[in-house]
């Protein structure tokens, strides 16, 4: 659908379940999600422009459409600094909108964002990002049950030269949170945060709510396995390949579930 809207030169937005495009004469103008964080957050949370500032703009221009051409204009912020967080909120909220989706997408001819024209950006590159986007997240850790669960720490001790991009999303990880939760709270990209929770839970350090009640149901009668199984020697031997590793081998990571749920 969106190929076909690019086609014909459409304007106007198209509606999914995580997320909205705007699109002027088929090319993408804007993007919002709920899942992260948008326009405004990124640049009054990261001190580019002040609260009062952006809202100044909205009450100002925002019935012309013209809020980011204000915020230049005005001096609040720099062409090239709204350029580039504008592009960084575009195709974070994109990656969202365009995921998997259960419910119809819908388009509607005509309609236009208040933030007015920044930078368009062709149908064909956002299609890009998102599929690279997926690509990246699958190499750290190829399980999507982070994306979106309530996160919790496995209780595994942190290396002590974790990155502090990443021990600062972990130390947001409550037992209640979602990746969406801690971007808000954070005030970054959504895709920013996934990249650092799946990386977190390559390392062990980090799963979800869910997985850790189903871990901690009580046992349900099964055959014995014999010690000397192949299934036992494969569990034991990655175990201890994954604890003797610095950096976690998702592949072998891999290994050790399909061998813990083969038990």
């Amino acid at each position: 659908m969106l190929s076909r809207l690019a086609e014909e030169r459409a304007t106007g937005v198209l509606t999914r379940d995580r997320g909205v495009l705007y699109l002027v004469e088929g090319q993408v103008v804007h993007a919002e999600s709920p899942a992260t964080p948008g326009l405004d957050v990124l640049l009054t949370s990261r001190g580019a422009l002040g609260s009062d500032g952006w809202w100044e703009a909205v009450s100002q221009a925002g019935a012309e459409r013209r809020v980011g051409r204000f915020l230049v204009d005005s001096g609040r912020l720099a062409a090239g600094a709204l350029e580039l967080c504008h592009l960084g909120a575009l195709y974070d909220a994109a990656f969202f909108t365009l995921g998997a989706s259960s419910g119809p997408a819908r388009f509607r001819y005509g309609v236009a964002h208040w933030i007015g024209p920044v930078r368009p950006v062709t149908v064909d590159a956002v299609e890009r990002e998102t599929l690279r986007r997926r690509a990246l997240l699958h190499r750290i850790w190829p399980d999507p049950d982070t994306d979106t669960a309530e996160l919790v720490r496995t209780g595994r001790a942190v290396d002590a030269v974790l990155p502090p991009r990443q021990r600062t999303v972990l130390d947001q990880v409550d037992g209640e949170r979602t990746v969406s939760d801690i971007s808000r709270v954070l005030g970054r990209p959504g895709f920013h945060t996934l990249v650092d929770v799946r990386r977190l839970a390559a390392a062990g350090v980090v799963t979800t709510r869910a997985r850790t009640v189903e871990c901690r149901a009580p046992e349900t009668a099964a055959p014995p396995v014999s010690p000397m199984s192949p299934v036992s020697t494969a569990t034991a031997r990655a175990a201890q390949a994954a604890q003797a590793s610095a950096d976690p081998d998702v592949a072998l990571l891999r290994r050790l579930r399909d061998a813990l749920e083969a038990l």
